[in-house]
């Protein structure tokens, strides 16, 4: 069975794999320089249950991570360093994201049992664009309605939003010495067209800022 898995496993292809080098050369350096990458196959896990309930608690416990309150918050690791990450998509809708090859799944279906509200694993319905450098806010704002001032929108933030059209989450994960990193995450069949858009953006800060 181990094998069968890891066979599965060397058969998966990412929905931008076909754009690794593209996005690698698309990196712009430099004082405005912003860069994008594709993170793949993160496990992701749609959660449902009333805030406070016993159903949430459950998830709780099961996650290690409380459930987000309020539009925009996220818990656990805010940073995207590799933990548990939970992100608030409405009043009683959550989306855990942790690394491939996460049990969340298993034990957030074991932990819910009967009781009301549901555990879904989305792992394939998205993947995940990381854009990160001192242009990567500006880039965004090209595209995004959302308010993105680090008065209202800073690390730890995430909600759902467009970006040349096109839905997805938006997750700012990181901010230092300027430089924003924020992880995009576009439903699979819209991932090359959000993958290009972005790429296409990141050009006007291929050339110094015009006054």
């Amino acid at each position: 069975m181990a094998e069968v898995m890891t066979h599965i496993s060397q058969l998966r292809r990412s929905p931008l794999a076909h754009l690794e080098d593209v996005l690698r050369e698309g990196t712009v350096a430099g004082e405005r320089a912003v860069s994008l990458r594709e993170i793949p196959f993160l496990t992701q896990v749609g959660l449902r249950a009333e805030p406070g309930s016993a159903a949430a608690k459950a998830l709780e416990s099961a996650a290690g991570v409380p459930l987000p309150t309020k539009v925009g918050e996220t818990t656990g690791d805010t940073d995207g360093s590799g933990g548990i990450a939970v992100l608030w998509l409405g009043p009683d809708e959550y989306l855990l994201i942790a690394p491939d090859g996460s049990d969340a799944v298993a034990k957030l279906t074991a932990a819910l049992g009967s009781q009301p509200g549901a555990v879904v694993d989305l792992s394939a319905n998205r993947t995940t664009l990381e854009l990160s450098g001192p242009s990567a806010r500006k880039v965004l704002e090209t595209g995004c309605p959302a308010d993105l001032h680090p008065r209202v929108f800073g690390p730890g933030t995430a909600v759902t939003t467009t970006i040349g059209l096109v839905p997805v989450l938006l997750w700012q994960t990181g901010e230092e010495n300027g430089s924003q990193t924020y992880r995009i995450l576009p439903r699979a069949s819209f991932a090359d067209f959000a993958a290009r858009w972005i790429l296409d953006a990141m050009t006007e800060f291929a050339g110094p800022e015009v006054d």
